[in-house]
């Protein structure tokens, strides 16, 4: 006689063949379309009910009494939904999102080496910058990877977000732009910065990096720093004593032939670059234009190495220079998690993504403290080869890191998702673009009609900044507004959030200034018995 157990066996063995003829179908179908890719069954939508029957009839089986473990999937998943961020600004740009296929697709030969295209740079030779040898990043060829945007859930569902972060802040690499993303992710945390002390948006660069130089150490009004980013000469015996032990450490190189040009404009009142007539005019008469002996001098000579800490007046010819290249390339690897690359810069905020634990509009941007076009100068061949040699250090790094990042890149993310995420991550700024901005993107400096939003000017750089879009509500305006405010004014408002009653205060310096000079890039360790005071410590 039949019995209700006879039944629920039937029941599942039907149930096994549909799946089988359904896992064959899909395929048969997804071979056609790929050529690869895979088809699978959640267990959790498929078999709720045959689980719950299953229950039923053997209530002491392993699977009734680890439900823990069947429901894992689905309650991590529901635990990163409510660590999720979502606002107004975020769920307008949702339901705006329209997928485009209008990128195009550049074919890579393997080991070829290719010049940035798109990606705003200055002009200078293809064999420049290494590209990885797999194929080009193409988001329009794979629509079909394309659901949804990847929000608050990373590839790694068990991973947990991190937020004990060390940013090293090297010089004209788009590090402002990584800047304002740490700080509007400790922001809306209410996470706590290690700023710099006194007020100034530097950490007493570019004398090798203290403890004493973060404001809340000397006065112990601080118990736990949570992100530390603002531009020092990297030490990491003293950021240890300032950060948690579990911290995340990272950086950024760019090409050392197009940094030197961007250095070169924007640096142009230093010793070393005051008389030059051009970048040719000082690579050619260097050894008479560059004394390492005067302040500012740094920025013109191996200045990547410089921020890492190591000494950048280093000749490729030297008789130590190899030696000196593998130490400096080794102790970065020793002492940085990741390092990212300018010239791949969204492959970069994916990669940081996975490695934080972060969701993509965490890792969202506008670029910040960047040139308009007709400040940049193309460079010929020939300039770019001194270059090189001249900064030999800076390239020798470059090209290892360049060599990892990739290495990375597959290990952590893999091709194919990455361009899937890169393609979310455009279309995401895309669209916040439109939500957020007036004129729908960079404006020179006198457009710029918010003068608290105006970017610092130096040299004979032209830094471009934004206007907001008069017509969105105060909610959407405050995240907007995060995402273009420029790095001196940032910095000076958590300043004022963290340290309200020395805010209050006024500028303890040699000179009353507006705040935008007191915190340029010039700004430092000059004319204060309180800035003497702290070198005097750190020596």
């Amino acid at each position: 006689m039949w019995t209700r157990q006879h039944y629920l066996w039937i029941l599942l063995v039907l149930l096994l063949v549909c799946i089988a003829i359904q896992t064959f179908v899909a395929h048969q179908a997804s071979d056609k379309l790929t050529g690869h890719l895979r088809f699978t069954v959640s267990q959790q939508h498929l078999f709720p009910t045959l689980r719950n029957m299953w229950a039923g009839l053997h209530p002491k089986s392993s699977l009734s009494g680890n439900q823990d473990a069947w429901l894992l999937h689905t309650q991590s998943t529901a635990e990163l939904a409510k660590e999720g961020h979502a606002d107004s600004l975020w769920k307008h740009v949702d339901e705006s999102m329209n997928i485009s296929t209008s990128h195009q697709t550049r074919k890579v030969p393997p080991g070829k080496l290719l010049g940035p295209q798109n990606r705003n740079q200055p002009g200078y030779p293809d064999s420049l910058v290494l590209r990885h040898p797999a194929q080009a990043i193409s988001p329009g060829t794979d629509k079909r990877l394309v659901n949804a945007p990847t929000r608050n859930v990373p590839i790694n569902a068990t991973c947990s977000s991190k937020s004990h972060v060390v940013f090293l802040k090297t010089h004209k690499t788009a590090s402002s732009t990584i800047l304002n993303i740490l700080y509007r992710y400790g922001e809306s945390r209410n996470l706590t910065f290690a700023l710099p002390l006194n007020r100034h948006s530097q950490l007493f660069y570019p004398y090798p990096f203290a403890t004493h130089f973060v404001e809340g150490i000397a006065s112990r009004s601080v118990k736990e720093f949570h992100i530390i980013c603002n531009h020092m000469r990297f030490r990491k015996s003293e950021v240890a004593k300032v950060m948690p032990k579990d911290s995340f450490y990272f950086s950024i190189l760019r090409n050392p032939v197009a940094m030197m040009e961007s250095i070169f404009i924007y640096y142009k009142s230093i010793p070393a670059f005051h008389k030059a007539h051009s970048l040719d005019d000082f690579l050619d008469n260097n050894r008479v234009k560059y004394n390492a002996s005067v302040a500012g001098n740094h920025y013109a000579h191996n200045i990547l190495a410089f921020d890492f800490g190591f000494e950048n007046n280093i000749a490729e010819n030297a008789t130590d220079f190899e030696q000196s290249a593998s130490m400096a390339i080794a102790a970065i690897e020793r002492d940085f998690h990741l390092i990212l690359i300018s010239e791949y810069f969204d492959e970069s905020m994916v990669l940081l993504k996975h490695a934080l634990c972060w969701s993509l509009e965490d890792v969202v941007s506008f670029k910040l403290n960047s040139r308009s076009e007709r400040s940049r100068c193309s460079l010929l061949p020939s300039t770019a080869e001194k270059i090189k040699r001249w900064n030999s250090l800076d390239w020798r790094i470059y090209l290892h890191f360049n060599t990892t990042f990739w290495h990375k890149v597959d290990s952590l993310v893999g091709q194919e998702q990455m361009r899937k995420e890169m393609y979310e991550l455009r279309e995401l700024q895309g669209k916040l673009a439109r939500t957020c901005l007036r004129d729908g993107g960079a404006v020179d400096p006198s457009q710029v009609k918010d003068t608290s939003l105006k970017p610092f000017q130096y040299g004979a750089a032209v830094i471009q900044g934004y206007n907001l879009n008069p017509y969105i509500d105060k909610h959407t305006k405050t995240r907007c507004q995060r995402l273009i405010t420029p790095e001196l004014q940032y910095t000076e408002r958590l300043y004022t959030q963290q340290f309200p009653n020395l805010s209050a205060k006024p500028y303890v310096g040699s000179k009353k200034m507006a705040p935008h000079h007191h915190h340029s890039e010039r700004s430092g360790l000059k004319g204060t018995a309180l800035d003497r005071e702290a070198i005097r410590r750190s020596s």
